[in-house]
């Protein structure tokens, strides 16, 4: 017997999570870059 579960994604929850994880991650990788050039100038 298997049984299906039906999740509904509410799109403006997504895009929450999304924001949640990009941010830091973009900061991190900005951080990084201005520390690799100042290493080269």
């Amino acid at each position: 017997m298997t049984t299906q579960t039906h999740i509904s994604h509410n799109p403006l929850l997504v895009a929450v999570f999304w924001l949640y994880v990009a941010v830091p991650l973009a900061w991190g990788v900005w951080s990084t870059l201005q520390k690799a050039l100042a290493l080269f100038h």
